[in-house]
């Protein structure tokens, strides 16, 4: 049986080691319209340069890219359109940041040869992509990742229905499984891999509500229950309320981490740090503000100030700091 804990993490320390493995969770990343702006001005360098250690100091780290990232393809029938150069790719990477979500309501703004395009300028620069594939099999099936004995395993979907794209069993896209059909893939990846840590990220939920729906927190007690470890989600632009349920942490929304977004609460985000081991792990919140666009840890003040409203918001749990 695994032991968990949630812990505010107030300064990063130690290092890493060969026992445990460290994944770092971001929130959504759009490089596009006034981000794009000061791109072509100071570079994608100037909105990692101050969490870049946080990654650095994690064997993996995971975004949200919430545009694609192509000269290909065209603009899909929708009302927000996202587009990022495929040339600011390698500086993620540079950034730290190892894998990259596709699965989400933004992914395909450029249609399916944008995506495609994507997900390959995404390997070229060394970011594996999360929740795609080139059927929907092969896009919900787990990207896993390993140190020495420890085995994660990263199940990914976008159940929002999607504005402006054909669903094709049979040609790329993103992960659209159901709940349903989570649970059962869970379910039998744990019983083939019993000692191997499942994290579902999901892209799901309503834009600037505090809180989860109580549908999405039956989702996530059915997700936990069929073997998932960890619930990290995406979409609301804002940190949702976060608990336990039977000792597994559920994060509903970490928020922004690059992002434009001018909502008053989609100024503040966090870094979900999972620090894995073979028989427990630990869980760790870095929690950051964002000034036109871009994302600056938090000093001990504006902790102190952020910690109580989600002590308060958040289900069963009391946050360490």
């Amino acid at each position: 049986m695994r032991v968990i804990s949630i812990l505010i993490l107030a300064i990063l320390s130690g290092c890493r080691s060969d026992d445990v493995l460290v994944i770092v969770f971001g929130g959504d990343v759009m490089l596009d319209r006034g981000i794009r702006q000061q791109i072509q001005v100071k570079g994608v360098d100037y909105f990692t340069s101050d969490i870049k250690q946080v990654f650095d100091d994690a064997d993996y780290s995971v975004i949200n890219l919430e545009c694609p990232a192509t000269h290909e393809g065209a603009p899909i029938a929708k009302k927000f359109m996202f587009r990022a150069d495929p040339e600011w790719l390698p500086q993620l990477s540079s950034a730290g940041i190892t894998h990259s979500i596709l699965a989400n309501n933004h992914s395909y703004d450029q249609g399916r040869t944008g995506l495609i395009s994507t997900a390959d300028h995404l390997n070229s620069s060394k970011i594996t992509p999360i929740g795609y594939g080139e059927t929907q099999k092969l896009a919900c099936e787990p990207v896993l990742i390993r140190k020495h004995e420890i085995d994660v395993a990263i199940f990914s979907s976008v159940t929002l229905g999607l504005e402006g794209w054909m669903y094709l069993e049979d040609e790329p896209g993103m992960c659209q499984a159901t709940i349903g059909n989570l649970k059962e893939s869970i379910s039998n990846y744990k019983l083939r891999h019993p000692t191997s840590f499942i994290i579902v990220t999901l892209h799901w939920g309503i834009e600037y509500q505090l809180f989860p729906t109580d549908a999405q927190q039956r989702q996530a007690a059915e997700l936990v229950r069929a073997g998932a470890d960890a619930i990290v989600g995406h979409h609301p632009h804002v940190i949702q309320s976060f608990e336990l349920i039977d000792g597994k942490p559920v994060f509903y929304s970490i928020g922004n981490l690059i992002f434009d977004n001018p909502h008053p609460l989609a100024a503040e985000g966090i870094l979900v740090r999972f620090s894995i081991m073979k028989n427990n792990s630990q869980t760790k919140i870095i929690p950051y503000r964002i000034i036109n666009g871009k994302p600056f840890l938090m000093d001990e003040k504006e902790k102190l100030n952020l910690f109580p409203r989600l002590d308060r918001i958040s289900n069963e749990l009391k946050l360490v700091w």
